[in-house]
């Protein structure tokens, strides 16, 4: 294929991920519309890499991922994108027969998970009320993933292969000329062959300028906190995820984070947490633990996208020549990223997905929400 003009709209993990493996091939620039990238969601993920969530779908595209934050490439980052963490799903007497569900899902996907005596669970994470456990699943194959590292090094991947990334790019105007775009960001405008949309929340609101059909993002509000950890050394804590994702707490930097799992939808924002999600976090750790939380060091909040089947959005546009779709990550674009921006850089080029990766095109394509 003949090398062409890119312009990607997102500075965020979806788009510096996708441009830096478009531009093995082709002529990309980023436009971020903040000061710096990865400034919205990207900056504010729990940044877990996780097997077993949402579907089968997510799953493939994390485990594809796996080599690549185990061995990145030479010169990628001088950290260690991965390290081990392990997860802990907690089900309490009223939701114990919820853990069998939850293993028929996914022991077969992920046969590593196995179910611990409340005892262990408890000496892995002693603040845990031992009385109010009723289940415990241990994932052994959770890790933390170090999102600066992984931006970092996505941005200079970019750069070394001749691309750029241009902060402080709004994008104004968006349209087609001819066999190409015209876009205008800033005082300046840029001509590409080939527009892609990885503006997160935004993404719908980019679709529309450009003149596409929308594919349903809705953006949702997920509030985080971190917490002083008392008296314990948490540094070993697995992360804990109450099986219905009442909330989850998992160590940081010597402190625990907290969330309350919430999923509000919200315009697309710079998003700031609510009392009310705070409140509701510290009530549910409190409920399930022995700790009480007396002060509250940092509190932030970011949006997550999704659309209708919880899947990503990865494509060409049916109708619009050279519009092509990289939304819809929901929680799940920090552990996935490399092999969504292996799967954009195949499709954008008119190549097949990678074998190895088990996800069909037609899983991912805008097209399955066109009209009828």
């Amino acid at each position: 294929m003949a090398r062409m003009k890119v312009v990607v709209i997102g500075g965020g993990m979806a788009g510096i991920s996708c441009a830096a493996a478009v531009a093995e091939r082709h002529d990309v620039t980023v436009l971020e519309t903040e000061d710096a990238p990865g400034y919205h969601s990207s900056g504010r993920s729990a940044a877990a890499y996780i097997e077993p969530y949402i579907s089968a779908t997510i799953c493939a595209l994390t485990r594809a991922s796996r080599p690549f934050f185990e061995a990145p490439p030479a010169g990628f980052t001088d950290a260690p994108l991965l390290t081990s963490r392990t997860g802990l799903l907690i089900a309490d007497h009223e939701k114990r027969a919820r853990v069998d569900e939850y293993l028929r899902t996914w022991s077969p996907l992920c046969p590593t998970l196995t179910e611990i005596p409340v005892r262990q669970a408890v000496e892995r994470v002693p603040i845990l009320r031992a009385e109010l456990i009723a289940r415990a699943v241990l994932d052994p194959q959770v890790f933390d993933i170090d999102v600066h590292a992984l931006l970092s090094g996505f941005a200079r991947q970019l750069k070394t292969r001749g691309g750029q990334l241009v902060t402080r790019s709004r994008v104004e105007s968006l349209e087609r000329r001819g066999e190409g775009w015209r876009i205008g960001a800033g005082e300046r405008t840029y001509d590409a062959d080939v527009v892609v949309n990885a503006a997160g929340a935004w993404g719908d609101e980019v679709a529309q300028r450009a003149g596409a059909q929308i594919v349903g993002l809705v953006p949702k509000r997920r509030t985080a906190m971190l917490l002083g950890s008392g008296q314990y050394d948490v540094a070993r804590w697995p992360i804990v995820h109450e099986i219905d994702s009442a909330f989850y707490f998992k160590p940081d930097a010597g402190r625990l984070l907290l969330s309350p799992s919430d999923q509000t939808p919200s315009p697309p924002c710079d998003a700031q947490p609510e009392e009310i999600d705070i409140a509701i976090a510290v009530e549910r750790f409190e409920a399930a633990t022995t700790q009480v939380v007396s002060r509250i060091e940092h509190r932030w909040a970011g949006l997550r996208s999704f659309v209708a089947d919880n899947t990503p959005v990865v494509g060409f546009d049916g109708r619009l020549s050279g519009f092509f779709w990289l939304v819809g990550q929901g929680g799940f674009g920090i552990q996935t990223s490399p092999t969504m921006a292996r799967i954009a850089a195949a499709l954008i080029s008119g190549d097949a997905i990678p074998a190895e990766i088990d996800v069909r095109a037609a899983e991912v394509s805008p097209a399955r929400f066109a009209a009828s």
